[in-house]
């Protein structure tokens, strides 16, 4: 189950596309105009489908101005036929196209095979805002600069940022870092956390918060 944004002035086809990635199991959501949207409005997302031609904001501009700020696959839906049109739309950011008129079969194939695409690559990678974890190689960038940590230093960080936003005692990350029959105790954790923040704060970055009494969580 994949949640999907579509954005299409047609109502039509937003109903169509809604109806068709539904019965595949999918989240959709459809406007009708780009007009107001944000890029924080498409976090939660997975895919985005956006129409080229619309009045008020063309999907060409909206893509532009959301795409540093969003991760996820865009498709754009044009029916634009030139080429010089089709190589704009993937400069601007945009993964694939789809023309218009499409075939239901079509719109299914590629929307399954980039949410398989992003399915692997998010398994070796993980971005929350300006960091990014490579998870294969245990290493974390911020703003593209290399964060030198130990290994229980990073395993803090995993822990946290795969379950943002949720709070964890230090006596839970102490189990779920270095195990049960660790030798440490929850002292090591604020000594580690002292170190993260201080490394991440080089990089103009602060992820992880201090809920008081309770723990740590990832912002």
């Amino acid at each position: 189950m994949a949640k999907i944004f579509v954005v299409d002035d047609e109502k039509d086809i937003c109903k169509l596309i809604e109806n068709t990635l539904t019965r595949d199991g999918h989240i959709v959501t459809c406007k009708n105009s780009a007009l107001g949207l944000t890029a924080k409005d498409f976090k939660v997302y997975d895919i985005i489908l956006l129409d080229v031609m619309m009045p008020e904001v063309d999907g060409f501009s909206f893509c532009r101005s959301i795409r540093q700020d969003v991760d996820c696959p865009i498709i754009f839906l044009t029916a634009k036929t030139m080429d010089k049109d089709v190589v704009e739309g993937l400069i601007l950011g945009a993964d694939d196209y789809i023309k218009k008129p499409f075939s239901l079969s079509e719109l299914r194939a590629r929307v399954s095979a980039h949410l398989r695409r992003e399915h692997r690559e998010r398994h070796q990678t993980l971005l929350l805002d300006n960091i990014r974890f490579d998870l294969s190689e245990k290493q974390i960038k911020a703003n593209d600069n290399q964060i030198p940590l130990t290994k229980s230093e990073y395993e803090i960080c995993e822990l946290l940022a795969r379950n943002r936003g949720q709070v964890f005692s230090l006596e839970r990350i102490l189990e779920q870092t270095f195990g049960f029959d660790s030798e440490s105790d929850i002292t090591a954790i604020r000594v580690h956390v002292k170190n993260i923040r201080e490394k991440f704060a080089r990089c103009s970055e602060s992820p992880i918060e201090t809920v008081w009494g309770l723990g740590y969580k990832w912002k």
